[in-house]
């Protein structure tokens, strides 16, 4: 039996050797942190990733990501099947469906008809990209983009295959793909986060903080969510009575005790929350000025569309998205809602389009006119693709279609990408793949590439193991790089 004297002498011992080995840490850690918002204080809170890093040659300085949520359908947007036509209402073989997982949705269904897009399609650019009559301003720009029609996940419900497409995991608790970057990369602007996130459209499919996170990563890396309403970033503003020179001296004393702190425990999450004070100060003048879009000539509202200066929408997402881009922001994440059509898809598909579109082809041809598209890594797709087979009743001008993992479409544009050419193919009913397959965790390791990071050694170490964004796996998928 223990007694208190053997208790006492454990816990005393344990605390010993967590402070002697806690202070080889804490010394370097001097060395870098000064006074509350000295330049070396500023540097450990945003500056360079880690050494070694990019290990590389580096294609893409940032990433700008259009996700759209809720799984745009690949069979009405790029990925045209005219052979469908014929076949409408006629049950999908079980040679081309093979058993294939289906989700409860449509699993009791008694049959599995057909169901062809009723949008036309026609070739664009020099590429001769097929692209469906809903997107005419994306079009305009097809020999810019590299698309990849074999695009397959493992997950088959919206929240795990959001998280594994954001996290190389299906579970939550992972780093996020823009964590992983600011952790290897750092910042390259003292003034505003290495990682942003901004959210617009509506749905019914939730989106989680964790999927900007940092996971198990220090919170540092995480990503900060520009709101549309009130403070672009939450607790901004100063309190009522609260002038900036006071809150300086505020966060000077608040520094201080966190030090005393940090130097007692060794809680590198100290250091964190150091950061992100000095950060938030920084912001109360940078934030302002990067959303103020009154500088921004007429012109720029009509390629990007009037919904561009209404906070919230995602055309002012993806004009924000180029204003931070401009100013050194690594990695800016555009989450959409509201593609996760089941039923009346064709009507709901085209209120999407109109909304998404232009602001989107807009995004790319602003980068390239300002010479940031060299060096500006865009992507653009969902979670997962949609089925062939109508889910509920097939009528005439109306269908809805389900979850589908096997096969779907993304694009990509800018820095180190192979423009104006198509990776992979489907079959008929574009259901299974059919050439050069690409999982997500080829794309994730593919981005990183790009940014000059060999996605194998891109490593952090918790609970005993060495974890990544690919996990174990991952391969290159050269025929997307220029």
């Amino acid at each position: 039996m223990t007694t208190t004297y053997d208790h006492l002498f454990a816990e005393n011992r344990r605390h010993f050797f967590a402070r002697g080995a806690q202070a080889v840490g804490l010394a370097a850690l001097a060395s870098l942190i000064n006074t509350p918002g000295s330049a070396r204080a500023e540097q450990a809170a945003t500056g360079p990733g880690l050494a070694g890093f990019p290990n590389l040659p580096v294609r893409a300085k940032r990433i700008i990501y259009l996700f759209q949520s809720g799984a745009p359908s690949q069979l009405d947007l790029f990925d045209h099947k005219p052979g469908l036509a014929n076949l409408r209402g006629s049950d999908l073989p079980d040679t081309v469906r093979q058993g294939q997982r289906l989700t409860g949705m449509t699993s009791s269904q008694a049959n599995f008809p057909i169901a062809p897009s009723k949008f036309k399609f026609a070739q664009h650019g020099q590429s001769g990209a097929w692209i469906s009559e809903l997107l005419p301003h994306t079009a305009k720009i097809a020999d810019d983009l590299c698309f990849i029609k074999s695009m397959h996940t493992e997950a088959i419900n919206h929240d795990p295959a959001i998280t594994f497409m954001q996290t190389g995991a299906q579970l939550a608790g992972r780093p996020s793909l823009g964590a992983w970057m600011s952790y290897g990369l750092g910042s390259e602007n003292t003034d505003l986060p290495a990682f942003v996130a901004m959210i617009s459209g509506s749905g019914d499919q939730p989106l989680y903080d964790r999927l900007w996170g940092s996971g198990f990563l220090p919170t540092r890396y995480a990503g900060v969510k520009f709101r549309s309403q009130g403070d672009p970033v939450l607790f901004l503003s100063n309190p009522p009575g609260i002038n900036r020179l006071l809150r300086r001296g505020l966060l000077d004393d608040l520094s201080a005790m966190n030090e005393l702190q940090l130097q007692e425990t060794g809680d590198p999450e100290i250091t964190t929350r150091i950061a992100q004070y000095e950060m938030a100060y920084r912001m109360q003048t940078s934030v302002p000025e990067l959303t103020d879009i009154s500088d921004e000539p007429a012109a720029t509202f009509e390629l990007y569309g009037e919904a561009a200066r209404k906070p919230g929408t995602f055309a002012w997402n993806c004009l924000l998205a180029r204003r931070l881009s401009e100013r050194g922001v690594r990695f800016v994440q555009l989450f959409h809602r509201g593609w996760d059509q089941h039923l009346e898809l064709p009507k709901n598909i085209a209120l999407q389009c109109q909304t998404t579109d232009q602001p989107t082809a807009a995004l790319v041809q602003d980068l390239k006119q300002r010479g940031l598209l060299e060096d500006t890594l865009v992507v653009w797709g969902g979670e997962f693709g949609r089925t062939v087979y109508c889910q509920g009743k097939l009528t005439a001008e109306d269908y809805g279609r389900d979850h589908h993992p096997r096969c779907f479409t993304i694009w990509l544009a800018g820095a180190g990408i192979r423009s104006g050419t198509t990776v992979g193919e489907t079959d008929d009913f574009s259901y299974n793949i059919t050439r050069d397959p690409v999982h997500v965790h080829d794309l994730n390791a593919t981005i990183l590439h790009l940014l000059g990071i060999d996605h194998a050694k891109l490593t952090f170490k918790f609970q005993g193991r060495h974890y990544r964004l690919t996990d174990v796996h991952g391969e290159l998928v050269p025929k997307v790089l220029a």
